[in-house]
């Protein structure tokens, strides 16, 4: 699955995982699950995470192919999050090479930029209970409060319109060269990014 952020990737991915009953690798959730058991990966990316650093390729590129070599789903996976990188793409179809297998669809989500904008700069979570909502999709009952604990909503310092404008700055400069290798390939499907999830989630099921 292949998009900027905000264009809702993740929400797609485990659609078609409860649809096709495919394996979710989600580079993300594998971050908070190594650091949440204390792995020597987790420990290793809680010291760049901390700081507010990128991750670097080669302990992300070791924890997805970690995932997608240990029980491997005879029906497939759904890759999200990853690659972001040509660098993690070569390390990526190494390793399915190595196994006998490979890429059979990429998936690029395509949102215009001022949708996107809107998307994450009207974010916002609890500071108690961490519940999300959104400004225009999910408001909450009462102007910056919490329908569940009534404490105040904020929003993420990166979900700030200068933060999220240089976030995508660097997807579409690193991205570029992926969205570029698949399609040479001739397995990238774009899939318009805008609607209801629903209506998204029929194109996606329908592009491969």
């Amino acid at each position: 699955m292949l998009g900027p952020p905000g264009v809702g990737k993740g929400t797609q991915a485990k659609m078609l995982v409860q649809a096709l009953g495919l394996k979710h690798i989600a580079s993300g959730e594998l971050f908070r699950r190594n650091q949440t058991r204390g792995t020597d990966l987790g420990v290793k990316a809680q010291g760049y995470i901390s700081l507010g650093n990128l991750v670097p390729d080669e302990i992300t590129i070791a924890m997805v192919l970690e995932e997608v070599l240990s029980e491997p789903s005879k029906d497939g996976f759904i890759l999200d999050g990853f690659p972001r990188n040509m660098v993690q793409v070569e390390s990526l179809h190494q390793a399915l090479k190595d196994i006998e297998t490979n890429i059979d669809c990429a998936v690029l989500l395509a949102v215009p930029r001022d949708e996107l904008l809107k998307r994450l700069t009207g974010r916002r979570l609890c500071t108690k209970c961490q519940a999300n909502y959104h400004l225009m999709s999910s408001p909450p009952g009462r102007s910056g409060l919490c329908n569940h604990c009534d404490s105040p909503l904020y929003q993420r310092e990166d979900d700030m319109s200068i933060a999220v404008n240089t976030r995508l700055e660097v997807y579409y400069s690193e991205t570029r060269p992926i969205i570029d290798y698949y399609d040479s390939l001739g397995c990238l499907r774009q899939i318009d990014g805008v609607g209801a999830v629903g209506e998204v989630a029929y194109r996606v099921s329908n592009s491969c």
